[in-house]
């Protein structure tokens, strides 16, 4: 190699560790995060668009347009990498998360992990945080690592809080040996993790705190109480979450009206957060689309449409109003305090918009009970009227308090929304004994592999053989991708489930309504011909608290090319199917793979 490329190679080396370095440094006022030597305040998102790679352009351009120069994330996938030159291309850093499993059920998922016993499992937890560092560390986006996000909240017993604190110290430890360059952060939410963290886990160099509303403002006295001698991030912060809110005479939370959702992020920042001598700054939750009860009270957008988070956002680290103010929902009431579903009940409602724009409304409705993916699912309601006269709503076929919402939208995509809440009486809802949502037909299990509603997570018989790619792209039946189930022995038997939730055999509810489906379909083929299998739906037995309320099969005998099996489903009980496809099948002395694609309730 010619001498003077070589020393070019070696000042450019020199040059890219510099870039990525970050450091905590205490001074005469308090806390610094420090980047590339210079001050660094933590002005970020949480962000949640990691799997739309092919808008990173639009998503980065419209972060630096609200003042954000740092985004959160909460654990690395395929798309890490180009999501970390994405951000770096914009000026952005990024917190890396690296997820640790949760020791029960709780809100973040359905999840449940046994920190006292499975060693193979924190192995596995350890193992993907040293990938992770290693992979990433000299990325110069890289602010911060992220390690945990509310274990200790969703952990039940002392002992178990004390294991994984000593595993949560062997991983930071050794990120730190492993990258020197920049801190390690863990995240809990309030101060559920302050007593574990002194006593077990002294390697964390930042503490991340996730906190809505006012409780913000004692973050900082509570450390100083503790005698806690280390810098913070409010790695979560919004409008006080429905967990600390009272019921109304229904027994449904009262959410924040969409003024105090805008006041919390745009004066919370200036009174809360930015003047604590300890605060690095903060990520705001959550910078993202969606269509469920979350996304209506913390999102920044709603079906894609802006909400006043996002304008709120723009006023916290910019100090700019918003190019567009939300329309003003100034009352929204039911005047009929219960009625049956089906039945039309008037709306009152007074709206405003600075603009004077051209308003569109419309009408939501959310359940709190049952299942989680039934208590996040908003579905919209039949409506009937105008502005001028006023509107009526038909009642969803629920039994039980309701939660209603109104959605206003101006021609600048801004959408307004409020909630009130009702009593509705339904005998055929009341009737159901497992409160699921209801789907709606044609219903995919598999599609091209996009939003699964079950996940292949059920492995029976000898699984340590079998391999399942959900993205298979070869010879697919249609669309670009389907399963391919690899099945490498030569003897046994072998078997895999797609559930809901995850990881779970029917100790906690979940699954889907499917009645009304008539037919169950797919799509199937082998490697070779000959190949025996039996696939279907349906695996729970009633023995468990929340068994699959059907089960449905049929026998197959699979070729090298593609063919349609019908199960019919219409004398079949499918009000709550938790195990969405079901296979089994054995070697017969030969290793093969089976093909599936298009797997449907209609």
């Amino acid at each position: 190699m010619n001498k003077f490329i070589a020393i070019l190679l070696l000042i450019s080396a020199a040059g890219f560790a510099l870039n990525a370095q970050t450091a905590v440094k205490k001074t005469d006022t308090g806390w610094r995060l420090m980047v590339d030597g210079k001050p660094f305040e933590v002005k970020g998102v949480t962000f949640g668009y990691s799997e739309d790679v092919d808008n990173y352009d639009a998503h980065f351009q419209e972060l630096q347009s609200l003042g954000v120069n740092t985004i959160r994330t909460w654990g690395t996938d395929e798309f890490t990498g180009q999501l970390l030159d994405a951000a770096h291309k914009y000026g952005m850093k990024v917190m890396v998360g690296i997820w640790m499993r949760h020791g029960r059920p709780g809100m973040e998922d359905d999840d449940r992990f046994n920190y006292l016993e499975d060693t193979e499992g924190m192995e596995v937890m350890y193992a993907n945080a040293v990938r992770t560092v290693e992979a990433y560390k000299d990325h110069p986006a890289v602010l911060t690592w992220g390690v945990g996000n509310e274990v200790y909240l969703n952990t039940a017993t002392d002992a178990e809080k004390e294991a994984y604190s000593k595993l949560l110290e062997r991983i930071c430890r050794a990120i730190k040996e492993l990258d020197p360059n920049h801190p390690v952060t863990s995240v809990e939410a309030w101060t559920f993790g302050l007593d574990w963290w002194q006593q077990y886990v002294p390697s964390i160099d930042i503490y991340g705190l996730n906190i809505y509303g006012a409780g913000a403002a004692y973050l900082a006295a509570e450390l100083e109480k503790r005698g806690i001698d280390k810098p913070y991030i409010v790695t979560e912060f919004g409008v006080t979450g429905e967990w600390d809110m009272p019921e109304d005479e229904n027994g449904v939370k009262v959410e924040p009206s969409d003024q105090q959702k805008y006041d919390a992020i745009a004066r919370g920042y200036s009174e809360w957060i930015k003047s604590e001598p300890a605060c690095l700054g903060v990520y705001f939750f959550h910078y993202a689309n969606g269509a469920d009860f979350l996304s209506i009270w913390l999102f920044t957008h709603f079906k894609g449409m802006t909400r006043p988070q996002y304008w709120a956002i723009r006023e916290a680290y910019t100090g700019q109003k918003p190019a567009n103010n939300v329309p003003l929902i100034e009352h929204f009431e039911l005047p009929g305090a219960e009625g049956k579903g089906g039945a039309w009940v008037p709306v009152a409602l007074k709206t405003s918009d600075v603009e004077n724009e051209a308003l569109e409304v419309s009408f939501y409705y959310n359940q709190r009970t049952g299942s989680r993916k039934r208590r996040d699912q908003v579905l919209p309601l039949h409506s009937r009227g105008n502005a001028t006269d006023g509107f009526e709503i038909q009642l969803p076929p629920v039994d039980g308090p309701a939660k209603i919402y109104v959605a206003i939208k101006d021609t600048y995509n801004n959408v307004g929304m409020a909630s009130t809440s009702l009593v509705v009486s339904d005998e055929e809802a009341r009737a159901k004994k497992y409160l699921v949502p209801r789907a709606t037909l044609p219903f995919y299990v598999y599609k091209d592999n996009g939003d699964l509603p079950y996940i292949p997570s059920g492995y029976m018989g000898n699984y340590e053989a079998m391999e399942v790619a959900l993205d298979h792209t070869e010879g697919v039946h249609s669309g670009n991708t389907c399963i391919k189930i690899s099945y490498k022995a030569r003897d046994n038997w072998y078997g895999l489930a797609f559930v809901d939730p995850a990881n779970d055999w029917g100790d906690i509810l979940g699954g889907y309504d499917l009645s009304g489906a008539k037919t169950f379909r797919f799509w199937a083929k082998a490697s070779m011909d000959g190949v025996k299998a039996t696939i279907g739906f349906g695996l729970i037995d009633k023995d468990k608290p929340f068994p699959d309320t059907g089960k449905k099969s049929v026998d197959v005998v699979l070729t090298t090319q593609w063919k349609q099996y019908t199960i019919k489903t219409k004398k079949v009980d499918l009000s709550c199917i938790r195990s969405g496809l079901v296979l089994f099948s054995s070697s017969n002395g030969f290793s093969h793979e089976i093909y599936l694609d298009d797997v449907v309730f209609e």
